[in-house]
């Protein structure tokens, strides 16, 4: 099941993630984004209640987009990876590189991916058997870093998040420095659509920007 779950996020290309507080509003995004054509989508780990909140985007998901894979991101250690497991959670991403929480997804086998910024950092994840790794944040870091990482490491496949932008420029630019997939936040799903609630707007966007990343992959 992991191995499929790694084949899908990189398949797509592009994860939009997100929080929200409003779980209402939190499953018309994830609505928006799966009309849109997106097969998987992260939920981060960052309010109050956050768990509770993704409880009900899980629900509403197996009823309306039973093939759509939900992640949970931001996972600080093992207890909270258990619990988003508990409630359904199809992979696991962290910020930090935590093997109490690669060694219970990997018990449970499900597919997860921790954050690295480092040679180092990248390398012991995939010795912890990791397939993805989440390189962030990616402003800092920067195209040229993973790049030069690949170099001696072909075999890495990276999950860029932080700062990653839906213009096409900045995606070329990750996606010809050799990225895997990018996490697309805050510049995706922005708060102007939120606000507005133009959930049609959200649909158009994500369609555009799978359909962008696509045909940069295929250069």
């Amino acid at each position: 099941m992991r191995l499929e779950v790694y084949q899908q996020l990189m398949q797509q290309g592009a994860i939009p993630l997100f929080y929200h507080a409003n779980a209402a509003v939190a499953v018309e995004i994830v609505g928006a984004c799966a009309r849109g054509g997106a097969r998987a989508i992260e939920f981060t780990n960052r309010g109050p209640f956050a768990h509770e909140v993704f409880a009900h985007i899980r629900r509403a998901i197996w009823r309306n987009f039973p093939d759509l894979l939900l992640g949970i991101g931001s996972v600080q250690d093992a207890a909270t990876a258990a619990l988003y497991l508990q409630l359904g959670a199809d992979f696991v991403v962290t910020p930090l590189l935590r093997e109490d929480v690669v060694r219970l997804c990997h018990r449970r086998k499900v597919a997860v991916i921790p954050g690295a910024m480092t040679p180092s950092e990248i390398g012991l994840a995939e010795e912890w058997g990791c397939e993805l790794v989440k390189l962030s944040p990616g402003d800092v870091v920067g195209p040229a870093f993973l790049k030069a990482h690949l170099a001696p490491c072909p075999w890495t496949r990276a999950l860029v998040s932080g700062g990653v932008s839906p213009q096409e420029a900045n995606l070329r630019a990750w996606f010809e420095a050799g990225a895997a997939c990018v996490g697309l936040g805050s510049r995706l799903i922005s708060d102007d659509l939120l606000q507005q609630q133009q959930w049609d707007a959200l649909e158009q966007r994500v369609s555009a920007v799978l359909a962008l990343v696509k045909r940069l992959r295929s250069v």
